[in-house]
């Protein structure tokens, strides 16, 4: 028996590879760059988010956040997820989708949008408890 087999019968945790402009990012180059030169990176598009949910610019955050859960999305797919299962905050390149889906079920509390903020908090919490609880906090 393999020490790395799941024992629990549910898919293989899904490691997205290196998001495009993560590094541009953590040299602190502003997120609307980022995005502009990177649209695919989750991880600006979440920063974008974050930034238009404290400016007081929910709606806004909502359209970022959207943008950058379906970005993530479409790498999760690339990656060979099946649409559930494990996408670990210890993985460092899945955070920009963490963070987007998280941004999005905050924005969609704010605005209202009860099915959206239940569905992304529970879909959130189902990929990584760690994000969850880390980004709850």
């Amino acid at each position: 028996m393999s020490i790395h087999q799941n024992l629990l019968g549910g898919p293989a945790p899904t490691h997205l590879p290196d998001e495009p402009g993560r590094e541009a990012i953590a040299a602190g180059t502003p997120a609307v760059e980022v995005a502009a030169a990177h649209p695919t990176s989750s991880l600006a598009w979440a920063i974008l988010a974050d930034e238009a949910f404290a400016a007081g610019n929910t709606v806004e955050s909502y359209a970022y956040a959207r943008t950058g859960y379906h970005r993530g999305l479409d790498a999760l797919r690339r990656a060979g997820w099946k649409g559930h299962g494990p996408v670990p905050w210890e993985h460092e390149p899945n955070r920009g989708f963490l963070r987007a889906l998280h941004a999005l079920a905050r924005a969609a509390g704010e605005i209202g949008e009860k099915e959206e903020y239940a569905r992304c908090s529970t879909f959130l919490r189902d990929s990584s408890p760690t994000a969850a609880d880390t980004l709850s906090a």
